[in-house]
């Protein structure tokens, strides 16, 4: 009966011990003083128990004792044994008040610990759930903190990040808007190229004039140069190292050596190869063509391709459709020797293909120095994106963290709602297998009557 006891102490021992460590120093106590409690409710269990084994010990000899008694009164005077049986019926019927008396007395004390354990497991569960409300609110509370603090962050980075987008989108829009006005410009520049072509029969007269004629192609040079490119990157009547002066020089990026463009008119000759009636006259024209047009292309040769200052090719600008176009059909020599000396003829067609080619250098350039700036401003945002994703990472490992320590306050408490529901089941069941056994076992007449006669005293100690 002992090792049962140390066993039953044992378990409950065993079972209290994770849950006193769930709790603080004041929860400890409480439930210390819970466990002490229920192990006085064991060994008050188990001593009744051991008397009632003992009692059930002494009736087992008292009724083999009755039986060899019995046996030897037998042969006594039946008056004897109705005097003893009247005796035993009175010693039986105060036994069986003495004995409802205790089942009274232990009744009581049953209910009085069940009452008392309940009370302090209402309150240990009181106590334990105010403690999971505390740990629930301040979860709730840092999880609040750190919501706002994310929101704050995400916030400030967004309006960085859209800050930096209409930045980056505004300067896109300038530059697209430029670069739409430029278009402009060279469409309306291709429309008044385009009348003027159709007015160059009216302007026999101006160009009849060889000053004149020569302001008059200086003067579609300067609009064609004008119109195709932006302002800083020519200039106009520039004076060279030489101190000759060209009519343009275009300053190209990525070299100190500017490009020159120099206007050209050589009308005469033309006029006169197209008024020619017979060979000789047309003999003589073609002539004076060749030594004014190798004139020109000497002097440019000559005069502005300075090797470091100036490019190594230079433009002789005809401001003339029809003399470009007669120049290349029946003088390709003299096209040939320009490209010799290193001299390109150009007609205002092509000047402005030249133009749109190094306004394309240009932009290219400029894209060029834009991408950088914009490659830059991408880093610094990729930086702030990388960032960004190592403090949502650190915050995801916080809401993880938070939520295994949820996780594990609510499995403490669902172990600690266990165990007190399982001391409440073997409070219970004690209590129904000790009630039964006191009130609800029938006595028999031998038992009562022997067990009065042979150890009245000591059943009353024991009970007492």
């Amino acid at each position: 009966m002992s090792e049962i006891l140390s066993a039953i102490s044992q378990s409950l021992a065993d079972l209290l011990a994770p849950g006193l460590a769930a709790f603080g120093p004041e929860g400890r106590s409480d439930v210390a003083a819970l466990a002490v409690a229920l192990l006085g409710l064991v060994l008050l269990a188990g001593l009744i128990v051991l008397r009632r084994t003992r009692r059930r010990a002494a009736a087992r000899a008292a009724e083999a004792e009755r039986e060899r008694i019995l046996a030897v009164r037998e042969a006594e005077s039946r008056a004897a044994d109705t005097r003893a049986r009247e005796a035993m019926a009175a010693e039986l019927a105060e036994m069986k008040g003495r004995l409802g008396a205790m089942a009274e007395m232990a009744a009581a004390r049953q209910s009085e610990l069940a009452e008392t354990l309940q009370q302090r497991l209402d309150h240990a569960e009181t106590r334990l759930g105010n403690g999971l409300d505390t740990v629930s609110e301040r979860l709730g509370r840092s999880l609040d903190a750190v919501t706002e603090r994310l929101g704050a962050n995400l916030a400030e980075t967004g309006r960085a990040l859209g800050t930096s987008l209409a930045d980056a989108n505004q300067r896109t829009a300038d530059s697209l808007s430029r670069l739409y006005e430029r278009l402009a410009l060279i469409d309306e520049a291709g429309a008044s190229i385009g009348r003027l072509t159709d007015q160059v029969v009216s302007l026999k007269d101006v160009l009849a004039n060889k000053q004149m004629r020569g302001a008059f192609g200086q003067m579609r040079m300067e609009a064609i140069i004008e119109d195709g490119l932006p302002r800083g990157t020519y200039e106009f009547q520039a004076t060279l190292s030489n101190g000759k002066r060209p009519d343009c020089l275009v300053r190209l990026p990525g070299t100190p050596a500017a490009l020159v463009i120099d206007a050209k008119f050589p009308l005469e000759g033309f006029e006169a190869l197209r008024k020619a009636s017979d060979p000789a006259a047309t003999a003589a024209a073609s002539a004076a063509i060749r030594e004014a047009i190798g004139r020109h292309i000497d002097d440019i040769a000559g005069k502005y391709l300075l090797p470091g200052e100036t490019q190594d090719t230079a433009l002789m600008f005809v401001p003339s459709e029809a003399v470009h176009g007669e120049l290349n059909e029946r003088f390709p020599d003299l096209v040939q020797k320009g490209h010799r000396a290193r001299v390109v003829i150009v007609s205002p067609n092509m000047l402005m293909l030249a133009v749109q080619t190094m306004q394309a250098i240009l932009k290219d350039v400029r894209m060029r120095e834009q991408a950088s700036l914009i490659q830059r401003e991408v880093g610094h945002l990729m930086g702030d994106v990388q960032r960004l994703a190592e403090r949502v990472h650190d915050l995801d490992r916080h809401f993880t963290l938070a939520a295994r320590d949820v996780e594990r306050i609510t499995q403490a408490s669902q172990k600690v709602l266990d165990r007190g529901r399982r001391i409440e089941t073997v409070e219970l069941e004690d209590e129904a297998s000790a009630t039964p056994a006191i009130e609800g076992r029938p006595a028999r007449p031998g038992d009562g009557r022997d067990k009065g006669a042979s150890e009245p005293s000591g059943t009353v100690e024991d009970a007492a």
